[in-house]
């Protein structure tokens, strides 16, 4: 995983650069579809791992494109909301799978069920960079 200060959000193919756009990712070959263009992540639900289960994880380690703070991203499924220039629209909880269980341990897994993962689709091209607001419509 890689941090950047900004990415360009491109709709119908995700984020430049992210292992899904260039169509490398572990499930690249699944059917592609708007839920697959971002996925976001509270920085309170890794937070919350650490205190409620002791396990170290470190943002990129929950392998999601965005991470952010201060916004309960599962009351943005089926809404449209704004980070910096860029518009979205939440699709679907991002729940953790087996593949996330095996690079980071089983408690992990259970650890992130239902906490703050989002499926988002980009719905205008722009450039989203770190300390963007999120912004519901």
């Amino acid at each position: 995983m890689t941090s950047y200060d900004e990415v360009q959000a491109v709709p119908g193919r995700g984020l430049e650069g992210d292992r899904y756009f260039n169509e490398t990712g572990t499930f690249s070959a699944k059917a592609p579809g708007p839920d697959r263009e971002v996925t976001l992540i509270e920085l309170e639900a890794i937070e919350a791992v650490q205190r409620d289960y002791g396990i170290s994880l470190q943002a990129g380690d929950a392998r999601r494109n965005l991470v952010t703070r201060g916004v309960a991203l599962n009351h943005l499924v089926g809404q449209e909301f704004s980070i910096g220039e860029v518009t979205l629209r939440g699709i679907r909880l991002c729940e953790p799978c087996s593949h996330l269980a095996e690079l980071n341990g089983q408690e992990s897994l259970r650890g992130l069920v239902h906490r703050g993962d989002l499926r988002a689709q980009i719905l205008t091209a722009g450039v989203i960079r770190v300390g963007n607001e999120v912004e519901v419509r």
